[in-house]
């Protein structure tokens, strides 16, 4: 029989030994905040419940990108050429960066159909400045992007203040900013860039094999490094974080497809600059709305505005602030497109710009509802739209089929966030 004192108080137990304990404290983890289940097993359990769920991601569009892929290539067999893929990657860059804007106003729920005009127009000033009235590259490229911020801030202004829909907003503002580019060209009509000038060079520069490959091994190790400093902070706030051999695993696959990528340009005349710029835009604008408290807001805004200022956010500085970065980086597009054109004309920023734009944001996975959506729909998008313009112009197909083709895969895409969205309804995740 036990003689200790049933009212002499228990000690506690070792909290190093307690379940759930994190370090010297026994701090019960909630699931929620758990990465997922370690290993394979942990990415199979969690796809399967974000399909369950509706949240389908980006699984669509890379399936459908590889269906693309395999039917032109079938068709022709220049389309995976080095050659071909090399062009595609310099074509998408200028439209691929304005859908980058177009990817924030949808995460509001609202749309902007003005960017094409702005980048028409800001490409004007760009070409004006640069060409007629002799100012440098940077001084110029400078004042093409305040132009096109300005334009945001008006519009952002009109929408978020005055209270003006933004459809109606930015649909004056496709006509004025397009009637204002006419007036900038004047009589000239076409402004041609210097063949070796520093404007031309941004969309027709191509770094050799070595540069290439330094670039790709610089974006492996700044993704190792924000891993790890990403781990210590979870381990600061004594919460789980993934190990080290899955860091490795997920350097490794990304250091395949970057040094892949790499090789293709290489075999052609290598690594475009101004897939560089697109794809380090994309990255940037990606960690701004994953990582930053801004980032948050916005999905705040986009998902439920008056919940939003409910809890203290600046509703109208958001919106006012995310046409600002819409429309500057429609001016960065129009730029690129300027520079690859070598010239601008009364035409810059017309055409399917704007289609292209927004299919590709809304085809790259971005809810048209706001709220859900990441700044990589804009490359996955991009790849999908350029993938089909490519393949056709190999076909030798006419314009009126590439229109009708591209219009089908945005009313799928629609359709597939609306059967998405219900998905999420009946989970409760809406």
């Amino acid at each position: 029989m036990s003689t200790e004192d049933p009212t002499r108080p228990t000690e506690p137990e070792d909290p190093t030994k307690a379940a759930g304990a994190v370090g010297e404290l026994a701090i019960p983890l909630d699931p929620r905040l758990m990465v997922r289940e370690r290993g394979l097993r942990g990415y199979w359990d969690v796809l399967v419940q974000r399909t369950k769920a509706g949240e389908l991601g980006s699984m669509p569009v890379i399936v459908g990108l590889v269906v693309i892929c395999v039917v032109f290539q079938l068709l022709d067999s220049r389309f995976l050429s080095a050659t071909n893929l090399s062009n595609l990657a310099q074509q998408m860059s200028a439209v691929g960066i304005i859908s980058i804007g177009i990817v924030l106003v949808l995460l509001l729920g609202e749309i902007d159909l003005s960017v094409g005009s702005v980048s028409g127009l800001t490409s004007a000033i760009l070409a004006v400045l640069n060409v007629s009235h002799g100012w440098a590259v940077v001084p110029s490229i400078l004042a093409a992007l305040l132009a096109g911020t300005a334009i945001g801030l008006i519009q952002g202004f009109f929408f978020a203040k005055i209270g003006v829909p933004a459809f109606v907003v930015t649909l004056a503002g496709l006509i004025g900013w397009q009637g204002l580019q006419l007036t900038v060209l004047g009589d000239q009509g076409t402004i041609n860039f210097d063949f070796n000038g520093g404007i031309a060079k941004l969309a027709n520069t191509f770094y050799t094999p070595g540069v290439g490959y330094a670039i790709a091994a610089v974006v492996v190790g700044l993704f190792v490094l924000a891993m790890i400093v990403g781990a210590r902070r979870r381990a600061r706030a004594q919460l789980p974080a993934r190990p080290l051999s899955e860091t490795v695993l997920r350097a490794v696959f990304l250091a395949i497809a970057l040094f892949l990528v790499v090789w293709i340009m290489n075999k052609a005349r290598g690594l475009p600059l101004a897939l560089v710029i697109f794809g380090g835009l994309v990255v940037i604008f990606d960690l701004i709305l994953r990582r930053t408290l801004y980032g948050r807001y916005v999905f705040a805004v986009g998902g439920n505005p008056e919940a939003a200022r409910r809890a203290g956010i600046n509703v109208a500085m958001i919106r006012i602030t995310v046409f600002a970065l819409c429309s500057t980086l429609a001016a960065a597009g129009g730029i690129m497109a300027a520079s690859r054109l070598y010239a601008v004309n009364q035409s810059s920023g017309g055409s399917d710009v704007l289609l292209n734009a927004i299919a590709a944001a809304v085809i790259g996975g971005t809810s048209l509802f706001g709220g859900r959506g990441s700044a990589y729909s804009a490359l996955l998008g991009i790849l999908v739209i350029q993938s089909i313009t490519n393949g056709m112009l190999l076909l030798n197909l006419g314009t009126d089929v590439r229109f009708m083709i591209t219009g089908a895969v945005l009313l799928a895409a629609v359709t597939v966030d609306a059967v998405a969205r219900r998905g999420r309804e009946a989970s409760g995740r809406a």
